[in-house]
């Protein structure tokens, strides 16, 4: 899905970001959408900065680009800052469901593992499938408010705060807020061997 959207920087930025990292790896949007099932129409006009594509369209593309979210966000190109300051972290909102993402980790960095906060709006869900996410890749998922529903391989696990579910996130999973308030929570993502 993707959404309608004026004139926006972070838009502008999204779609400048997706047209290098596709044109650094040598592909055609046919090329893209081919491996990542989203439209080669979809992806020009989020190249363009004429549509906001969804968690769901994003994650598939990431994955298409071998990167994770974060590091797509990665705009800077600003390498080898371990200090991550709040004012300068990339935040993100999905505009279908209104789920908020901060890319809590320093950008460019070697390490495997991503910090993410998220803000998840009361009866929102998300389904991500098993291609959006490489071999190896695990997360832990820290709730520190609110109520989440995590159903991972068709297993639904209702989190309350401070509880942690550990997957692995190349079964596909859903998330969902049962609740009648926003969840809080922390993502910590393993990228896997290389």
């Amino acid at each position: 899905m993707i959404m309608e959207i004026e004139n926006d920087p972070l838009e502008s930025a999204i779609g400048d970001r997706l047209r290098q990292l596709r044109t650094a790896q040598g592909r055609t949007l046919d090329d893209l959408a081919a491996a990542s099932g989203v439209s080669r129409a979809m992806i020009s006009r989020i190249e363009r900065g004429e549509a906001s594509p969804t968690a769901q369209l994003l994650s598939r593309l990431c994955a298409a680009l071998d990167l994770t979210l974060s590091a797509f966000f990665a705009f800077s190109g600003e390498s080898g800052d371990p200090l991550s300051r709040r004012e300068r972290q990339i935040v993100w909102r999905d505009p279908e469901t209104g789920y908020q993402r901060r890319a809590v980790s320093a950008p460019d960095t070697p390490s495997r593992v991503e910090v993410i906060e998220v803000t998840f709006p009361a009866g929102a869900r998300i389904a991500y499938p098993p291609e959006t996410a490489k071999a190896g890749m695990t997360q832990h998922v820290w709730l520190f408010s609110g109520a989440l529903r995590m159903t991972v391989a068709g297993t639904a696990h209702d989190l309350a705060p401070g509880d942690c579910l550990y997957m692995s996130i190349t079964e596909g999973h859903v998330f969902e807020n049962p609740g009648d308030v926003p969840a809080h929570y922390a993502v910590v993502l393993d990228r896997g061997r290389n």
